[in-house]
């Protein structure tokens, strides 16, 4: 009897501990893929920056359509608002590159606010009409406001700061990799603790039942607009990191085909698992640079084809291969 008891104990405490031990684990595989990037193509450090930025973006989704169900097209909205806004403010005298992850950071949560506020007064398909039409209007303003965005042409030229005053932004791209890369390792921790806490958890619950959550007296619209202004901050992140990595914002930034993107790349990867808003980003871009440089007129086709693929063979996305192998071994 003794003995069971025993046994019991310590299956619970390896099941408490796990979660710990398996998230220490992946920060750790995120590290190493940063350095063997860093080390293995030092002269694509501009795309892999690039990929960090679209990471943040992939990651603000997956807090929207994987844990609170909300449908949504439109998250390049505040990716373009995080983008635009760090770049007005360095044509302005701002070039602190810290202070404008900020800034893009702010514009990126008040966007999501906005966008929050709107969205969530509708359900189903006609949150994802509001989410396009969200997108179109914020790319529409941002042509039109020319003489603060630059239109067509974009906002380009822009004088970025050494970091910290020592490490300056180079044509190489080494300082705005490592610094996109700690960039990415800061937020991810802390959507980790959000995702697991008490917060993290009412968003799963009204993402499968919200009548019921609001039988247990939840307010669910206060809750969802948190997290789309949490969702805001990191999509608006990334927008700044791609500006201060790139020098030049456009509207691409702010584009449609940037959320549809952002989105497949979050379905290829796993919802409602941030590491899978990872692995989908790191494998739809790979891929799509690999395959397009090869074959520039048919790339497209490979690209879908991996996509069906991928979604016959995984339609939990490929997190879920990694969880099953992981499952099957344990």
């Amino acid at each position: 009897m003794q003995t069971l008891v025993q046994t019991g104990a310590v299956t619970k405490v390896h099941s408490v501990r796990r979660p710990w031990l398996r998230d220490v684990i992946g920060i750790l595989a995120i590290v190493i893929a940063g350095a063997v990037g860093y080390w293995l193509f030092p002269d694509n450090l501009a795309l892999l920056t690039r990929i960090i930025a679209v990471a943040l973006l992939v990651l603000s989704i997956d807090l929207i359509v994987g844990y609170c169900g909300v449908a949504t097209l439109g998250q390049a909205a505040l990716f373009g608002a995080g983008a635009y806004a760090a770049g007005i403010a360095c044509v302005n005298g701002v070039t602190e590159p810290m202070t404008l992850i900020a800034i893009g950071g702010t514009a990126g949560a008040v966007a999501g606010l906005l966008m929050g506020t709107i969205m969530l007064r509708a359900h189903g398909l006609a949150q994802l009409v509001l989410s396009i039409a969200i997108v179109q209007l914020f790319h529409e303003a941002a042509n039109k406001a020319s003489s603060i965005t630059g239109g067509s042409d974009g906002l380009a030229g822009l004088m970025i700061s050494p970091l910290f005053g020592i490490f300056e932004f180079d044509l190489w791209g080494k300082t705005a990799y490592l610094m996109g890369l700690a960039l990415l390792l800061l937020v991810f921790i802390a959507l980790k603790f959000v995702v697991s806490s008490p917060f993290g958890m009412l968003c799963r619950g009204i993402k499968q039942d919200p009548l019921r959550i609001r039988a247990m007296g939840a307010f669910v619209f206060p809750v969802l607009l948190k997290m789309f202004v949490i969702s805001g901050a990191v999509a608006g992140m990334g927008g700044a990191l791609a500006a201060i990595s790139t020098q030049v914002v456009g509207l691409d930034s702010v584009s449609f085909e940037l959320s549809a993107n952002a989105l497949v790349m979050l379905v290829l990867g796993g919802l409602g698992t941030l590491y899978g808003a990872l692995i989908g980003t790191v494998i739809f871009m790979g891929f799509e640079h690999v395959v397009s440089s090869i074959n520039p007129f048919h790339w497209m086709t490979m690209v879908g084809a991996l996509l069906i693929a991928v979604v016959l063979a995984a339609p939990g996305g490929l997190s879920s291969l990694v969880e099953k192998v992981r499952g099957e071994k344990a």
